[in-house]
């Protein structure tokens, strides 16, 4: 058998460990230990953790699926929560269950997504846990977020500004462009191709956020922009007032452009891993991230009125609800973008 075909099943869990994880992971402080080691506590911190499953990357569905993708999605989606909390991440925990027949080489391919995303994030998978079965991709992530200063979905109040960090409808313009409703120059395809299959957690907005006090209310934009407003808004027992308004990145603008969609319409869909953040001051949010080199637009504010507008008329926005009609697990993808996007 070559080393292409070589599979999980082939080697069991010693040959495993022996092969494949001590070479990658065998520096580690703790490797082979029951419990992972993520940091020496050095001064006084806020302790958070989260835990996440990754669903089928979209990028999957529109090219050929990659065990790497799905590897920088499973990172990203679990830092992406220590980002909505304002914590430095202290590592990753993770948990991988796949079939026997899983071959070494696509093991290796699930293996550097999570390592590339993670050093891309100043991060390390810290120690985890593997086993056969029906596919199932899931982590912990663990941060520390200075004392007093760990953001909440809850603390906002009526007035208070809405602010989406970050750029978002890469994924969905990638949509748009590999099912051919718009066309691109090569260069501007492969960023946003590129964009699509990495995308970033938003913990150094969140972390410098926070720790300067100019926010206190956060979360991570996980299942479209509607679905994290509606969210903050019952958290707080506020409305919102959303502007509609929303400036992309130059090729994503052209692509909506080209299928007719309104910038605001491609921002509010899922999948980019923005942070949504609450501020009293607009002002000191954008320049404090603008120093970072890190995007924001105001995009409402909210309300005593729990009512939630797109202007002046109600907003029906993008949302996935997980145990509904609306939650999300992949599907056939000549409906796929008519079902987000509406073209």
């Amino acid at each position: 058998m070559s080393g292409t075909e070589l599979r999980l099943g082939d080697l069991g869990e010693r040959g495993i460990q022996e092969k494949v994880l001590r070479p990658r992971y065998g520096s580690t402080e703790g490797f082979g230990d029951d419990s992972a080691f993520l940091a020496k506590v050095d001064r006084p911190s806020e302790l958070v953790a989260t835990t996440d499953s990754c669903p089928t990357p979209v990028v999957d569905l529109l090219r050929e699926p990659d065990l790497y993708h799905a590897g920088w999605l499973l990172a990203t989606i679990n830092l992406s929560d220590l980002a909505a909390a304002g914590a430095e991440p202290l590592g990753l925990v993770v948990n991988y269950t796949l079939p026997k027949t899983t071959t070494v080489v696509a093991f290796e391919r699930l293996l550097d997504g999570v390592d590339d995303c993670c050093r891309a994030h100043g991060t390390k998978v810290a120690g985890g846990d593997l086993r056969d079965g029906s596919p199932q991709l899931t982590a912990t992530a663990i941060g520390r977020c200075a004392p007093g200063s760990r953001l909440r979905r809850s603390g906002a109040k009526a007035g208070d500004h809405l602010m989406l960090v970050g750029s978002p409808g890469y994924l969905w313009a990638a949509a748009l462009l590999e099912t051919g409703r718009a066309t691109l120059p090569k260069a501007a395809r492969d960023e946003i191709w590129d964009r699509a299959c990495r995308p970033t957690a938003q913990l150094k907005a969140g972390r410098t956020l926070a720790e300067a006090g100019h926010v206190r209310t956060a979360m991570d934009v996980s299942d479209g922009l509607f679905a994290t407003v509606r969210t903050l808004c019952e958290a707080n027992g506020l409305g919102a007032v959303v502007t509609g308004e929303f400036a992309l990145d130059e090729p994503v603008a052209a692509v909506a452009a080209q299928c007719g969609v309104r910038a605001f319409d491609l921002a509010e869909t899922w999948g980019d891993w923005g942070l949504v953040v609450v501020a009293e001051d607009a002002g000191q949010v954008r320049k404090t991230l603008a120093e970072e080199d890190i995007p924001v637009q105001e995009i409402g504010t909210l309300t005593a009125d729990t009512a939630i507008t797109k202007g002046t008329a109600p907003w029906q926005g993008i949302a996935q609800e997980r145990f509904s009609t609306s939650s999300w697990h992949g599907g056939e993808l000549s409906t796929l973008v008519t079902e987000v996007l509406g073209v």
